[in-house]
């Protein structure tokens, strides 16, 4: 067995409120972004996203502030509040020079087994930047292209089937705002409209949505989801179900619905592509 097959003891690595307070970051963030006054802006704003977010705290330093500066670079705000993008942390295997995983070890240099018998990988935190739903809306009507663009809920009852001669979708939306929030989702509707008057609508049904992200989302199950909505699944165990399809499934949806329409029949600014690929 290498000796990165067995490894010491990862070095435990600074946190982020101590990593930004150092002259080697600070340098970093006034090369790249060359304005001392957007430097001290940008660590204040992404010091503050960290701060109110446990989970993010824990996360690999230098991971965080790539996905701030990338989130900077589309002139979007780290503000959660805001919605634009987030930082997510994701448990990740640690490799060695080689590739290989890296797995933890006891006082005799040998590997440690869990409960399933198998050896327990060295992990670390990571963050990682996902560009929220309004963030595409920041993006895409920033472009110039579109007159408008828009995502919302369809709520039961509202969608009336597609239209026979052109198959778009149609719809009859509830005035009363009261009834109407009273009401269950039941699928999602965006659509744009270019300058020159060209228009796009795309619907998809809360099933199909959650399809989309039982099948895409290696950390989403459908299943569970519906056992969190009916309450079967106690509030001490959530910590287990940390995807965002499980915080704000109607969030995830409207982005999907967005990447989607966008993707196909949207026009992309060079901003939005990049987006789109780091997303």
């Amino acid at each position: 067995m290498s000796s990165y097959e067995r490894p010491a003891p990862a070095r435990q690595k600074p946190k982020f409120s101590v990593a930004i307070t150092t002259e080697g970051y600070k340098n970093l963030i006034n090369n790249t972004l060359g304005d001392p006054d957007r430097a001290k802006r940008f660590i204040a704003s992404i010091t503050s996203a960290v701060a109110v977010n446990p989970l993010l705290q824990d996360c690999d330093a230098g991971t965080i502030l790539a996905g701030a500066l990338l989130g900077e670079s589309l002139n979007l705000s780290p503000s959660p509040q805001l919605g634009q993008y987030y930082l997510v942390p994701f448990e990740c295997r640690v490799k060695g020079p080689d590739g290989k995983p890296l797995w933890v070890q006891d006082e005799n240099g040998e590997p440690v087994k869990g409960p399933s018998g198998k050896w327990v990988p060295v992990t670390e935190k990571r963050a990682q930047f996902v560009l929220g739903y309004k963030g595409y809306v920041q993006l895409a009507l920033r472009s110039g292209h579109y007159s408008d663009l828009d995502v919302t809920e369809i709520k039961e009852g509202e969608y009336l089937g597609k239209d026979s001669a052109t198959g778009k979708p149609r719809f009859k939306f509830i005035e009363d705002d009261n009834e109407r929030d009273a009401l269950p989702v039941a699928g999602y509707m965006a659509f744009f409209e270019y300058l020159n008057g060209f228009r796009k609508v795309l619907y998809w049904s809360k099933q199909k949505m959650m399809n989309h992200a039982d099948t895409y989302s290696p950390a989403y199950s459908a299943a569970i989801h519906k056992k969190i909505l009916a309450g079967e699944i106690p509030d001490r165990d959530m910590w287990k179900y940390s995807s965002f399809w499980y915080k704000n499934f109607d969030d995830m949806a409207k982005k999907t619905m967005l990447r989607q329409l966008i993707s196909r029949w949207g026009v992309m600014s060079t901003e939005l592509q990049q987006a789109f690929v780091q997303d």
